[in-house]
């Protein structure tokens, strides 16, 4: 795919409750959008307090640069790994000598099915759906970001023939234009699910647990339940809400199964994933989400989430999502399912290198959120929590600041974040001599790790240059 200009050419519906841009909201916007470009490019320095060891300054002005050019920058920023020390940051790929890596014009597919079911296996049946990228949206709830974010996720989906979950909030009016390509997610609290937003999806998201805060549920601070949140969660304005951490319907396989069965009644052609945290029997989880009829199995592991995830839960309870997929992957095919179920891995997944080294692992694909907001302005200044804690208009329900965010220039430099991730996993995939993301799949002997020292740079295959997007 090209780069798109900054503002695309078909404007999307207004954001329900949504007004016109003041001439405040147009200042504001213009010098936001040129500190990004500016420090995206090197003319202004990085802010002090910008990022942290995972996403890292130049991580976060690397993405920058990617959502407004398309392209990888070429002028020094570390796009690839951050600084903690640990879990992807400590991995890298051992590239094939220089004469038998893929030449630059040849060919790659990077596209895979996310059903593997069918019905001769007990599924009901459902269609054959594939996305051009391994790559789909997560979950980030109507509350916790504006609608113009989620609007702006959804047009950049439909672009990309891929996908976007709505999170457990709703589903707002101004997602009903790009229902083909949204995720309607049915969480513990059920807040917004609806028949209608059910039968509208081509995937319906049964969400357990996530990986950011497994144990404790979901919970939206009182400060964003605004008045039209609240009503698209049927609760009262500015109440705390909270979600519990089980379906207190569901403590075993075949209550699983109820649940699957429930949807499938409702919009029998939907197909079903689980999201589910990395607990120690993630494998055996993983393994009776299938047999309950789960089309894609998401596991979310720690380090995902948005600054209102506690940090005590993000550091100390889930497994790392590095841990848990070879983990899975391993059950899977050792129970003989694994050709017939979709893994997809989220949780601390920032970039095409994070997504390549999540399938070497054994995942089919990724599921990014936390970078998609990088991509629109987010410096990692965690304070989603909070009303009006987010200058940027990401992850707020204030009228105001939702101005910050236009969802026609938010779609545009997530299209361009996505051309550039998809040339870089292409990229990665000559050096490998693949072609194509699933022959990736499982292939740890790929992998090795880098030296323990943080900040020690990652290879990078130089004879396999880059194709122009």
């Amino acid at each position: 795919m090209t780069p798109v200009p900054a503002v695309a050419p078909s404007a999307p519906p207004r954001p329900s409750g949504a007004r016109r841009p003041s001439r405040l909201a147009e200042k504001v916007t213009h010098y936001l959008h040129a500190g990004f470009s500016a420090r995206a490019h090197g003319r202004q320095e990085i802010p002090p307090a910008l990022g942290d060891a995972r996403w890292t300054p130049e991580l976060i002005l690397a993405t920058w640069h990617m959502a407004e050019t398309g392209r990888v920058p070429e002028s020094g920023l570390e796009h690839r790994i951050g600084r903690s020390g640990g879990g992807f940051d400590r991995l890298d790929f051992a590239f094939l000598p220089e004469p038998r890596r893929l030449p630059a014009t040849a060919a790659v597919d990077t596209s895979i099915p996310l059903n593997r079911r069918d019905a001769g296996d007990g599924a009901p049946a459902a269609p054959a759906i594939s996305i051009p990228l391994p790559i789909y949206g997560g979950g980030m709830s109507y509350g916790s970001v504006s609608e113009s974010v989620m609007i702006a996720r959804a047009m950049a989906a439909e672009r990309w023939r891929t996908f976007v979950s709505t999170g457990e909030g709703g589903y707002p009016a101004g997602l009903e234009p790009y229902k083909d390509h949204v995720i309607t997610q049915v969480a513990t609290g059920l807040f917004g699910v609806e028949e209608r937003t059910i039968q509208y999806a081509p995937i319906i998201e049964l969400k357990y647990a996530q990986g950011a805060k497994p144990g404790l549920g979901g919970h939206l601070l009182g400060e964003k339940s605004t008045t039209e949140v609240a009503r698209m969660r049927g609760s009262v304005p500015w109440v705390s809400l909270f979600s519990p951490f089980p379906f207190h319907s569901v403590y075993s396989v075949e209550d699983h199964r109820k649940h699957v069965d429930w949807i499938k009644t409702v919009n029998p052609r939907a197909l079903i994933a689980v999201k589910v945290s990395t607990p120690a029997d993630v494998d055996m989880v993983a393994v009776g989400s299938y047999y309950a009829g789960a089309h894609i199995l998401h596991l979310d592991g720690s380090y995902g989430g948005t600054g209102a995830a506690p940090e005590i839960a993000k550091k100390n309870i889930a497994m790392p999502i590095e841990l848990a997929v070879p983990k899975v992957h391993k059950h899977l095919v050792k129970e003989g399912i694994r050709e017939r179920v979709t893994l997809m891995a989220s949780g601390g997944i920032r970039t095409a290198w994070d997504v390549a080294k999540a399938i070497a692992l054994g995942a089919d694909g990724a599921v990014l959120a936390t970078t998609e907001l990088v991509a629109m302005g987010c410096t990692r200044c965690s304070n989603c929590e909070r009303g009006r804690g987010c200058t940027f208009g990401l992850t707020t329900t204030d009228p105001e600041l939702q101005q910050w965010v236009r969802p026609e220039w938010g779609a545009a430099r997530l299209d361009n974040l996505y051309t550039a991730m998809q040339a870089e996993l292409r990229h990665i995939l000559r050096g490998l001599g693949l072609a194509g993301v699933r022959e990736l799949r499982g292939r740890t002997d790929l992998l090795r790790y880098r030296p323990e020292a943080a900040g020690s740079p990652a290879t990078d295959p130089p004879a396999a240059p880059r194709e122009a997007p």
